[in-house]
């Protein structure tokens, strides 16, 4: 999906030499979201895809059942407010008094119980080709993004077999993820047959959020948390961390994997992405 203008600005600066020069880096601005006339929080975002945030994020919190209608979106610029409204009032009174602070960049936050909705969870069965991953790392890669232009960002890219399907980026990988859930809800589809890959760490709340949105798949290009390893374990969701060039590392699900794969055949990982992750 084309990221909007606007994203980023040039600053100037010195490099280690004291030579003057200018980068490009990331804008970040406050989005507030309401559910009907309630307002529920204020997430710091790049500001693209404000819809699909605020959907996603209302979503995965448990505050926006599927089967809930949304009679409309209102995105008020001048403001940096996403309204969302529904067929019927809900009180969250509940869920709004507990809050757990996640590991997200940008501070994400996480309502109620963060294990609420994972009791009694199944994933859909899906099978992962190791030459899958190879292909979407290369296309990924390859794509243009803020990530490759002015680092700081996480990508989310939603994938299905080995093509990459949407590609969102934000300061914080929770927002990206919650956009992908977002466009998901927006579209009608289903995340059964589907992958999900990040450029973040596999937290609990990555893993809880993908497991929440039917996605059986996970996989990023960063490491592990232990619990997040523990939660995917225990509902059985496929996690892929370490994914770079002809590596990648299997802790949980690892039924689903078709090893057909050459490892000696595949492309060593693009040289921009090393040097970026280093400064990202």
């Amino acid at each position: 999906m084309p990221a909007r203008a606007g994203l980023t600005r040039a600053v100037e600066g010195l490099d280690q030499t004291g030579a003057t020069g200018q980068v490009n880096v990331v804008e970040e601005r406050p989005l507030t979201i309401f559910l009907n006339s309630r307002e529920i929080v204020t997430a710091m975002t790049i500001g693209d895809y404000p819809e699909y945030l605020a959907l996603g994020f209302l979503r995965n919190q448990g505050m926006l059942s599927d089967d809930e209608t949304v009679t409309g979106i209102e995105y008020d610029e001048d403001l940096d407010v996403v309204i969302i409204r529904t067929e019927t009032e809900t009180n969250y009174e509940e869920k709004l008094s507990k809050k757990t602070r996640t590991s997200g960049c940008a501070v994400g936050t996480v309502f109620g119980d963060i294990m609420e909705g994972l009791e009694g969870l199944t994933l859909p069965d899906a099978t992962l080709r190791t030459s899958w991953l190879y292909t979407l790392s290369a296309k990924i890669n390859q794509t243009p993004s803020l990530y490759l232009e002015a680092g700081a960002i996480h990508g989310t890219v939603l994938c299905k077999g080995d093509q990459p399907l949407v590609y969102m980026e934000d300061v914080g990988r929770h927002n990206a993820v919650d956009k992908i859930a977002g466009w998901m809800r927006a579209e009608g589809v289903s995340g059964a047959d589907k992958i999900l890959y990040t450029t973040g760490r596999l937290t609990s709340e990555m893993v809880i959020k993908t497991a929440l949105m039917g996605i059986p798949i996970l996989a990023s290009r960063s490491g592990f948390t232990a619990w997040g390893v523990e939660i995917a374990q225990q509902i059985d969701l496929t996690l892929i961390g370490r994914m770079r060039g002809k590596r990648f590392t299997c802790l949980s699900g690892a039924d689903r994997l078709i090893w057909d794969a050459d490892v000696n055949a595949a492309a060593d990982e693009d040289p921009r992405h090393r040097r970026k992750s280093a400064r990202a």
